[in-house]
């Protein structure tokens, strides 16, 4: 067997692990992302030379190295991650608590009272920028972790049923992409304007057509190694986002952006009918001389192809759940409800996804099938919901400490009539740019650019290191230097004010 066999061989055939395991694993972040937040909060306070480069080894010290760790040799140990993270966590809000400089002789009851009348910046969610940045990171960090006997088989992507968290993350990709969408975040004034909405839309479609294409070459010109029962033999996921976003944008000229998930549980519903009382199904795993033959275009790429249909209802229903969220809300108990409401859909959704797995079909990543969509926009809801928990303590945090400036929060507003308030929260302007200067606002302005140089940079590497047969240590420092190379160089990007953009 050849080397590039071998690597193939061990990325095939896998089974996943539990759904449980699996949020578990997803929702680490949260936790250490408080943590962040109350750390720089203390630091500010009493430490007068806080910098740049002071916040960018607390969000790489919180946000990448746990999931690594949670990736690699802790995944079997995720209850002492999450012991060790709280333990650490209640310790700084204790701190936090005991050094406040507001209402520091007032009573628990009325602090609360007082919080829950504040309003917030509302054009801005830091839980979905955390969002889309947990996703892009723990992307980046799998697609090499994977070739490294560390990284446990069980959480590499499933080969036709299971759940597996790198199947996880091109689901939520698509979500988290769907969800700060043009259609979405379009002011009301223009909705009219249909033409100029598509062509505005439809001008990402081509520079993922590009990347898919260039990737395409690249992996055949090099003789990289493939796993053909991902996409198929020529598709890759850049072909399934430029397919997914084109026909969405159709989509949403014919329906209102409000009523996307009608068009989600309608593709979903009607292709797995499709699968279970059609030869669709079949198709997919066999090809259509029943043999598995990769003949032909269709047969060739009959995975990546036909599994964009649940990706599409993916894609819907993240639109839908972008539209909710961004509505107009300032006060906190306005948010506290969103939670509320978000908790109930994720929760009533893993009750759906427990009865269709015993029912009608197990998740399955390669046809993207309805328990694999829902077990998605379960999984995404929840991350979404766990994150706004998380702003919401916060900002009670930040309401303790007069002129607390932490990076990707709220930025809280005592009385938004008040022209005095407004004043000063101009007067702040320079120190609120100051602030945003972190890993999160950084890799969330280039995120494409992320997950290209992700991409290339682990290419790079299977290219010079035999992976396989690797050490836990070369393994590990591999991979923390790869994913050190690749955030400094987004965060340098940042710093200058630069977005790259490839249309």
């Amino acid at each position: 067997m050849s080397h590039k066999q071998m690597k193939e061989a061990f990325v095939s055939n896998l089974n996943g692990t539990t759904v449980l395991e699996i949020t578990q694993g997803l929702c680490l972040p949260i936790p250490c992302i408080l943590c962040r937040g109350l750390l720089t909060i203390l630091l500010q306070h009493f430490h007068s030379s806080y910098t740049w480069s002071t916040q960018f080894i607390i969000d790489f010290v919180a946000l990448i190295v746990p999931q690594v760790a949670t990736l690699t040799i802790l995944s079997s140990f995720l209850f002492l991650e999450y012991l060790i993270v709280f333990i650490f966590g209640a310790g700084l809000a204790y701190q936090v608590y005991q050094k406040r400089t507001c209402y520091a002789r007032v009573p628990m009851q009325k602090i609360l009272e007082k919080f829950l009348k504040i309003s917030v910046q509302s054009e801005y969610i830091p839980a979905i920028s955390c969002f889309r940045v947990i996703n892009s990171v723990f992307t980046a960090i799998a697609i090499l972790a994977v070739d490294f006997p560390l990284f446990p088989r069980r959480l590499a992507k499933t080969e036709l049923y299971g759940t597996g968290a790198m199947d996880l993350g091109a689901g939520s990709f698509v979500f988290g992409a769907a969800v700060v969408c043009s259609e979405v975040r379009r002011k009301p004034s223009v909705q009219g304007a249909t033409f100029y909405n598509l062509t505005k839309s439809l001008q990402s479609v081509w520079p993922l057509l590009v990347l898919g294409v260039g990737r395409l070459l690249i992996i055949k010109c090099i003789d990289y190694q493939e796993h053909v029962t991902e996409y198929g033999v020529h598709w890759n996921f850049f072909f399934t986002l430029a397919v997914v976003k084109f026909i969405t944008s159709l989509l949403l000229i014919i329906l209102p952006v409000n009523k996307s998930w009608i068009i989600a549980i309608s593709v979903t519903v009607l292709y797995q009918l499709a699968l279970d009382f059609t030869p669709l199904k079949r198709l997919i795993l066999y090809g259509t001389d029943g043999s598995g033959t990769r003949v032909g275009l269709l047969n060739a790429n009959r995975e990546g192809i036909i599994s964009t249909l649940g990706y599409i209802a993916i894609y819907m229903a993240g639109v839908q759940t972008g539209s909710y969220l961004f509505k107009n809300r300032t006060h906190i108990k306005d948010w506290i409800k969103v939670i509320y409401c978000l908790l109930l859909i994720s929760a009533s959704l893993f009750i759906c996804l427990y009865i269709v797995q015993a029912k009608v079909e197990a998740v399955s990543r390669r046809m993207a099938n309805l328990a694999f969509c829902i077990w998605i926009v379960a999984c995404s809801l929840t991350l979404l919901d766990s994150l706004l928990i998380g702003d919401v303590i916060l900002s009670f945090v930040k309401f303790l400490f007069k002129g607390a400036l932490v990076p990707c929060s709220w930025e809280l507003i005592q009385s938004p009539a008040s022209t005095k308030k407004h004043s000063e929260s101009l007067i702040l302007k320079h120190e609120r740019k100051a602030t945003s200067l972190c890993l999160i606002t950084a890799i969330n302005r280039n995120q494409l650019l992320f997950f290209l140089l992700s991409n290339i940079t682990t290419g790079l590497i299977n290219m010079m290191v035999d992976t396989l047969h690797s050490s836990t240590l070369w393994s590990l420092f591999l991979l923390y230097f790869y994913m050190l190379t690749n955030c400094l160089i987004l965060f340098v990007l940042h710093l200058q004010d630069k977005t790259i953009k490839f249309w």
